[in-house]
């Protein structure tokens, strides 16, 4: 049993994250996916910066946000045709909550900007964790969005970068285990 909640080390030796394009049926409500993002944000955070933020996109604005998808990507593919731009945008449509979240460094700070990156994909793993709590599986993604200009434009704060897209849902099928390090290959003693 993949997510079992009956205790937290249960659930951090089954924990398995779901493919956000095979989500379907149960998904988290706005106010829910509200919930999963005050959760995350109780992330490491060394110098209390908050070099991080969170987008969720509301069902209300999927349609725009897929819009934007469509412009974006005719503005860096002007030949493309629709079928690539369907194709492209399709990540718009998958049945599962979606939270994006970005990375905003703190350059002046006594805190190196390596150190305030991990904590901007610790508050990835969070949100994947708290989605978890809420029951729903989770699938942290990077596609193109995440590094095209005109989506960052339109989503980004001046200096700040897209690091993911977090979907939440059910997934449509039992999911599957995926190859994992030996422990022994990834820990040693000092």
């Amino acid at each position: 049993m993949f997510n079992d909640l009956s205790s937290l080390q249960k659930y951090l030796a089954t924990r398995r994250s779901g493919k956000p394009r095979d989500m379907a049926g149960a998904r988290p409500d706005d106010a829910t996916l509200h919930a999963i993002a005050a959760l995350a944000s109780r992330t490491p955070d060394h110098g209390k910066l908050t070099p991080w933020r969170m987008i969720v996109v509301e069902d209300a604005r999927r349609g725009a946000f897929k819009d934007m998808l469509a412009r974006a990507f005719r503005a860096a593919n002007p030949n493309a045709t629709d079928g690539q731009v369907a194709t492209a945008t399709a990540m718009a449509d998958y049945d599962a909550g979606l939270i994006i979240t970005t990375f905003k460094p703190q350059p002046f700070a006594k805190i190196p900007v390596w150190e305030q990156e991990l904590s901007a994909g610790a508050l990835a793993m969070n949100l994947l964790h708290a989605g978890h709590a809420y029951g729903f599986v989770g699938g942290w993604v990077s596609p193109w969005p995440c590094s095209d200009a005109t989506v960052r434009a339109e989503l980004c704060e001046e200096g700040e970068r897209l690091t993911g897209m977090i979907y939440f849902g059910t997934p449509a099928a039992p999911l599957e285990e995926r190859p994992r390090p030996e422990v022994g290959d990834v820990i040693r003693a000092f």
